[in-house]
């Protein structure tokens, strides 16, 4: 037999999955100890390389390499990119450039970036919200504002620091070698919401597995600019990596080589005249799906800056451009919100709903916009 990891090996000695699952989780966890210990012991951590290859767009405006760089790798500093490509760690067609090469279309970077090793996860006493919790997993209402897992740029006061404090000595089970101990799936940043967490490694195995099959129901709301011409339907695209700014996801045609399949159901949950409250399902779970979905479609989520929806715009009645502003104040963030999730029970197989209230920030937005009904042509 040949094998590729650790991983390949212990599902060859064990014919239970759960042992060995909790066998490789204890051999990540010595392992992660051995670097700490040598850490410890004074020995300097070596920069870790990160490689990347983007190709230019056929349509991408001619600009220096570094400044395309940097709007191109999420977390880059001009400084660094300079850097990179000074020390010929950025090829263009497999050539070693200068930071004023003029970048062509079709061009193909190949980048090296060397970063410290992210530091060691701990546990920090963070309020949450904890809508249920068993030996197996917790369901968490996620604030708006909270980062899920670290990250450069946000190594601490994540959800996953809470979770480690939370769950205590228990935790010790967990992977944390990624920086995601039990993180099943994911919501963005700004989005709020309801959030599955696992509190074993077979518990997250389960979980993983439901969300990889398909079977796990997610159901949000959001608030958009404008109402649809269909009260109801279905946005079927491709998701991927925008080519003109990879910080941002675009969307490509269905079934194309372009991105992975993304399938979005919405209905109008309240018409309100110039904007609409959503209900969406989601059959896939693409990064920004829902938010580059409601792009497509024309009615971008309000305050959604990345992707059009935190704009000033004029509505038809007098005095709409302080109201617009001032409704933006109230939703600084994307109005989006994780409502509802329904699965399995990892042991037990029981199905677990959950529906979580909008949060203050979007009922405030929504009693504001409310107010304006009584305005002539509402």
């Amino acid at each position: 037999m040949y094998v590729q990891s650790i991983a390949d090996m212990v599902r060859f000695c064990y014919n239970d999955s759960a042992s060995a699952l909790a066998v490789v989780f204890k051999f990540r966890k010595m392992q992660n100890q051995l670097i700490k210990n040598e850490l410890e012991s004074g020995m300097e951590a070596p920069l870790e390389p990160k490689k990347l290859t983007l190709q230019v767009s056929r349509v991408q405006t001619p600009m220096r390499i570094d400044q395309y760089l940097t709007r191109q790798v999420e977390n880059a500093t001009r400084n660094k990119v300079q850097e990179a490509i000074e020390e010929g760690r950025v090829l263009v067609n497999e050539k070693i450039v200068k930071s004023n090469y003029r970048i062509k279309s079709c061009d193909v970077i190949q980048m090296t970036f060397l970063r410290p090793p992210a530091p060691e996860l701990a546990p920090e006493d963070i309020p949450i919200e904890i809508m249920y919790e068993d030996d197996d997993l917790m369901v968490i209402n996620k604030k708006p504002g909270m980062v899920v897992h670290p990250a450069f740029g946000n190594w601490t006061g994540t959800l996953a620091n809470a979770i480690l404090h939370h769950i205590g000595k228990d935790a010790e089970e967990l992977d944390k070698s990624e920086l995601r101990p039990g993180i099943v799936h994911r919501l963005d940043k700004n989005t709020s919401g309801l959030i599955i967490v696992a509190k074993n490694p077979v518990a997250l195995h389960r979980l993983a597995r439901q969300f990889a099959d398909r079977k796990v129901i997610k159901i949000y709301k959001a608030m958009v600019w404008g109402v649809p011409n269909s009260l109801s339907g279905t946005i079927t695209t491709n998701i991927g990596r925008s080519k003109r700014d990879r910080k941002v996801m675009a969307n490509f045609p269905f079934e194309g080589k372009d991105g992975k399949t993304a399938i979005t159901d919405y209905s109008v949950a309240e018409n309100l005249h110039w904007f609409s409250l959503l209900s969406l399902t989601l059959h896939t779970g693409r990064t920004h799906q829902i938010r580059a979905h409601l792009q497509h479609l024309g009615h971008q989520i309000l305050g959604d800056e990345t992707y059009g929806g935190a704009s000033l715009r004029t509505l038809p009645f007098s005095k709409s451009e302080g109201f617009v502003r001032n409704l933006l104040e109230l939703l600084p963030r994307q109005a989006l919100h994780a409502e509802t999730l329904s699965f399995q029970q990892p042991t037990s197989r029981e199905t677990l709903s959950f529906t979580a209230p909008l949060p203050e920030d979007m009922l405030l937005a929504l009693e504001k916009i409310r107010s304006i009904k009584g305005l002539p042509g509402f």
